[in-house]
């Protein structure tokens, strides 16, 4: 069955402006049906993948502006198809919540939230170096406004912030791509390429190649972000809305952990050898400075920002163990979509507890909760054992693939990553028991989780247990792809 990827990227757009044009009471609803064909979409496509193909499927190949060599090309494969899928799944949980929970201007918080879906499915698919440029720039534009506009006294300031710093990224980026594709065309006799079939096999200078493959990781390590880029992340955290958040640190963090698997190992495999454990050290600082500062925090959107930069480290190491089998890389992969689903719930689970607490998100003003929200209790008591990879749970796939791949390449730094597990345990746990158990906090105002809002936790909450359940659906659509990717560096 052909799948037409174009109508998959741009649709939400295309709802987000009739959301926009909508009446107040309808924007809600158009929002909805813009992210629910995209999720059926999906569905039907991971249906219809062939795991045991190593190529690009349902691809779209034409010319966009033939004169500078950008072709209009988009494909899935393994490396992509649960990250669209958990892309779609996260913003379809999202509009359900602001359709039952309308927020300030619907209308215009549908445009942008069309917008950013469209971007990040637009990156996911893209096989055009200037085409994923396009759209992984074009994910900083809705968030920007959504922070800016929505994000309190101090959305503005927080805005102009995550702006500096991706943006510096994402210059960078576009620096190297437009080298790229220069270097590489004048091996191929002047012909301009953008196409990333193309310039996999271009033969760049040693330096070149170096000083490419270090602006290309910069930009994703920026947009991650990973120690020491995080600077923005705090201010992003405490303004950003938290349907917006949701998305945000679910989805668009991946498309940089994507990014060093779509582009910079295969296009710089020699410059990925090299830089190899530079990178592993910035995901083992990553993890150890991101435990540490959730376990420090009190204000429990940090906690999960701090455990996100956390968990990115993980993703880093399995990407860059590039151990012979590739454990490291597909469990980094796995771990990305199982991070985004957990951590998705988890920033509804905070406009849940601060309903109950009078509107506060410091854990030292909850307490008791889980006394007359039992099932409230019990979804978050999943997901919270999710988060510390608890054997059985959706991350411990994930993590026990990255170490293992790690222990087989790097084992000192493989044995100093695994105390971030264990770290792990204790901030998940201290945020749990703070807020649903001990004495009940002076603020709180216990009441059981409503069908509403059920309707939004208990499906993500499902997907998490079919996926610790069953890894293994995910790991063989890319295990091909992944093991291409990563033996490209290692035979080298």
């Amino acid at each position: 069955m052909t799948i037409h990827l174009t109508i998959l990227v741009f649709w939400p757009l295309a709802f987000g402006l009739l959301s926009a044009a909508a009446p107040r009471g309808a924007a809600g609803f158009t929002m909805l049906i813009g992210a629910l064909i995209p999720l059926v979409y999906t569905v039907i496509m991971v249906a219809d993948f062939h795991t045991a193909s190593v190529g690009l499927q349902h691809v779209t190949n034409d010319k966009w502006i033939p004169q500078l060599g950008i072709r209009y090309k988009l494909g899935v494969d393994g490396l992509n198809l649960w990250l669209i899928a958990l892309t779609t799944a996260v913003s379809f949980a999202v509009a359900i919540w602001l359709w039952v929970r309308p927020p300030a201007r619907p209308s215009l918080f549908a445009f942008h939230f069309g917008l950013a879906e469209t971007a990040v499915l637009g990156a996911f698919v893209s096989q055009d170096l200037a085409l994923f440029v396009l759209f992984f720039d074009l994910m900083l534009v809705p968030f920007y406004f959504l922070v800016g506009q929505w994000g309190g006294p101090n959305g503005a300031r927080a805005a102009l912030k995550m702006v500096i710093y991706t943006l510096v990224g994402s210059l960078l980026m576009l620096a190297a791509a437009v080298a790229t594709a220069v270097f590489a065309a004048d091996q191929a006799g002047g012909h301009i390429s953008f196409a990333l079939s193309d310039l996999q096999h271009a033969a760049l200078g040693h330096g070149t190649e170096r000083w490419l493959f270090i602006l290309f990781a910069l930009a994703f390590l920026i947009k991650m972000p990973s120690f020491p880029f995080q600077g923005w992340m705090p201010d992003a955290y405490r303004t950003m809305p938290l349907p917006a958040l949701a998305l945000f640190s679910g989805v668009v963090s991946k498309v940089a952990a994507y990014g060093f698997l779509r582009i910079a190992l295969p296009l710089f495999p020699d410059a990925a050898h090299q830089f190899q454990v530079v990178l592993l050290l910035f995901a083992l600082v990553s993890i150890i400075y991101g435990s540490l500062m959730a376990f420090t925090q009190t204000n429990v959107r940090l906690i999960l920002g701090y455990s996100s930069v956390a968990q990115l480290g993980f993703i880093l190491l399995g990407i860059f163990a590039l151990d012979p089998e590739a454990r490291g890389a597909q469990g980094a992969l796995l771990q990305a979509v199982n991070h985004g689903l957990v951590v998705a719930p988890l920033f509804f689970v905070i406009a849940l507890l601060a309903e109950r607490a009078g509107g506060s998100e410091d854990i030292r003003d909850y307490g008791g909760i889980a006394f007359r929200a039992p099932v409230l209790a019990a979804l978050f008591l999943v997901v919270a054992l999710a988060t510390l990879a608890m054997p059985g749970s959706a991350n411990f796939a994930g993590e026990f693939l990255i170490l293992l791949g790690t222990f087989s390449s790097k084992m000192a730094i493989a044995f100093v990553a695994s105390i971030g597990v264990v770290m792990a345990s204790v901030y998940a746990l201290r945020m749990y028991i703070r807020s649903m158990h001990n004495r009940v906090g002076e603020k709180v105002s216990s009441f059981e989780l409503s069908v509403r809002d059920g309707l939004v936790l208990v499906p993500l909450v499902l997907a998490i247990v079919a996926f610790a359940v069953y890894p293994q659906l995910a790991l063989d659509a890319g295990q091909n792809a992944v093991k291409s990717t990563v033996q490209a560096v290692t035979q080298r």
